[in-house]
């Protein structure tokens, strides 16, 4: 992977990125999206365990409103001390053949030091649909995106285990999607990746039982921190998993960890996650990885949003590092 050669210093708070302790070079292994330490850089505060990566869809309110373009996603990271960069596949979603725009999407992630981390893939099928021929087309066009991923340099692209029915049924379905969309990917160093986003995969129990008979050493889980909602009516969700149980069924698995996060109180601290109980179970089992910041909040804009979720993973994880 490509190597850092600057650190960059986030002054838009009071906390500079030099709390991040970056204390040396770090690169990511494309087959865990592990850290992996080469010589110093500089020698300050203890290194965290992790990386900060942001999420894209933390911006998903600008770039929908056309008050940023994807290309600009690079700069837009660097600008808050990040490291690494999460794609979502729907803000370029035209582009998965355009090596011309591809390569122009590496040229400013070189250009702004970020590491291409992972594409997140919507709208592309159900993985777990019930109806096999549906389901085999789901898998079919996400190919095209683990190769765009390949190109990017990315590690892993995230997809859905959606449309499955019944319970055992989709547990099948799911393993046999994964099996085959992994098989694929291995080919180009690709993760298949899938995230608690809804139905039975927001289920803990039930991803549990999924990774624990996928057999490819290439597919696992991104756990986020607050996507546990099973079921929703009217816009509001009416059945509701526990986020602490789920996250730790979902970590053994993991190579990836999204950061979830919506309102913080006036101490900085996340309402309705305890930030430092998620990042203890990351530790735990010996995630080392990045950590995607994810703002969905609307009580601040999206930058500050991205701030006060980026300077709360930095408090939380030099408590446990």
């Amino acid at each position: 992977m490509k190597r850092r050669d600057f650190i960059y210093k986030a002054g838009q708070t009071g906390l500079a990125l030099s709390v991040l302790g970056l204390a040396s070079c770090k690169n990511s292994s494309k087959k865990t999206g592990e850290v992996v330490e080469t010589e110093p850089l500089v020698k300050e505060d203890p290194a965290l365990f992790f990386k900060i990566s942001l999420a894209q869809w933390s911006l998903h309110r600008a770039l929908k409103g056309g008050q940023m373009d994807n290309l600009d996603f690079a700069a837009k990271a660097r600008s808050f001390g990040c490291e690494g960069i999460e794609y979502v596949n729907q803000f370029f979603k035209d582009k998965a053949k355009d090596t011309a725009y591809l390569k122009e999407m590496n040229s400013r992630a070189d250009t702004e030091g970020q590491q291409n981390v992972l594409i997140m893939i919507d709208g592309e099928g159900a993985l777990a649909h019930a109806d096999e021929k549906k389901r085999l087309k789901a898998i079919e066009n996400h190919y095209k995106w683990v190769e765009a991923a390949h190109f990017l340099g990315c590690h892993a692209i995230r997809v859905n285990l959606a449309g499955a029915n019944d319970y055992d049924e989709g547990i099948k379905a799911g393993i046999d999607s994964l099996t085959r969309l992994s098989d694929f990917a291995k080919g180009s160093d690709i993760n298949v990746l899938v995230e608690n986003h809804g139905g039975f995969s927001s289920n803990g129990a039930w991803m549990h039982k999924v990774f624990s008979q996928v057999k490819n050493e290439n597919c696992g889980t991104l756990p986020d921190f607050g996507n546990f909602c099973i079921k929703r009516e009217d816009g509001k969700c009416s059945e509701m998993y526990d986020k602490y149980k789920g996250m730790k069924e979902l970590l053994p698995f993991a190579k990836a960890v999204s950061a979830k996060s919506h309102v913080f109180d006036t101490d900085g601290n996340e309402t309705n996650i305890d930030y430092h109980r998620m990042m203890k179970m990351v530790k735990e089992v010996g995630y080392t990885g990045f950590v995607g910041i994810e703002f969905e909040g609307s009580d601040v804009s999206e930058d500050k949003g991205i701030e006060l979720t980026r300077d709360l993973l930095i408090k939380v994880g030099k408590q446990l590092s």
